[in-house]
């Protein structure tokens, strides 16, 4: 679990650092154009490795499942992410988006026939608690939002979920590296057909160093190796395991701004980051196997 638990807090801080970098690139990119860029250049990192391990990619390859995931875990989610960031917070997209532990769960249950054990759902409600308290319960402020970029976080959320059970149940043995590079191209084609049909992306405002960044930022870090870190975190741990680095995420967008922006850190924003960490300890924590006694004991 180290490594799972590593992995978690690394994925957070690159997805944490994401929303800045899409909030700084969905002006002159666009929805789509943000997609197509972070997906692509997230594949041009990721290709040149899978070539060199040939060896990793399956002989049978279900196409279907993998496509579908590629959708709806990048193409789609990316897109009404940064659609939504262009009329909310990115630190209210980044909350939001904490409630894609709960989506899956609910669908792994109705749908996937998962079974989720007491202390998991208990972890998964503190740790909306916890995001609650690091909001100071300022519920309002999230209602007062535009409602479409609401309304598209929460979908981008379902769309989480559901890829993540979907990988536990049909791709489990496709390797990470062959799964994310294809997640990836498949959401770079979803959003160039995406771009087919919307205002292209302005070519000028992408010649500037902060775009830049942020291309680099959200396509080699925050598509390619945080995909990367994610698949891992689905096959070793469970879908359930994995979609719980959303609750980390507004915890670590805050400390990214306390260590960029210097921006002051709340003493409610403290308490609801050890509640949110005792919610994701519930809900990622094994059970313990059973000790068979002997009949002699």
């Amino acid at each position: 679990m180290i490594r799972i638990y590593t992995a978690l807090g690394g994925l957070s801080l690159i997805w944490g650092l994401s929303f800045v970098f899409i909030k700084m690139l969905v002006g002159p990119a666009g929805m789509w154009g943000t997609v197509f860029l972070r997906c692509a250049a997230g594949a041009v990192l990721l290709l040149p490795i899978l070539l060199a391990k040939r060896n990793t990619i399956p002989r049978s390859i279900p196409w279907v499942p993998l496509l579908i995931v590629g959708v709806l875990n990048t193409g789609v989610p990316w897109g009404l992410i940064a659609l939504s960031e262009t009329v909310i917070s990115s630190s209210s997209a980044s909350i939001l988006n904490a409630t894609a532990p709960l989506w899956t769960g609910l669908i792994g249950l109705l749908f996937f026939s998962a079974v989720l054990a007491i202390r998991q759902w208990i972890g998964l409600f503190m740790g909306l608690i916890g995001i609650l308290i690091f909001i100071d319960f300022d519920v309002l402020k999230l209602a007062q939002e535009n409602f479409t970029g609401v309304g598209t976080m929460l979908i981008a959320t379902l769309c989480y979920g559901t890829s993540a059970q979907l990988t536990r149940k049909y791709l489990g043995n496709s390797g990470v590296l062959f799964t994310t590079s294809v997640s990836l191209l498949v959401g770079a084609l979803v959003g160039l057909v995406g771009l087919l049909f919307s205002q292209p992306m302005e070519l000028s405002g992408l010649a500037n160093g902060q775009v830049i960044l942020a291309v680099i930022g959200l396509g080699c870090f925050g598509s390619g190796i945080a995909q990367l870190l994610f698949y891992y975190i689905t096959k070793e741990g469970g879908p359930e395991v994995a979609v719980s680095v959303t609750f980390l995420i507004p915890v670590t967008a805050l400390l990214w701004g306390a260590f960029l922006l210097h921006e002051t850190i709340s003493s409610h924003a403290i308490w609801g980051l050890l509640v949110i960490l005792a919610g994701v300890y519930l809900s990622t924590r094994k059970k313990k196997p059973a000790i068979a006694v002997s009949e002699s004991a």
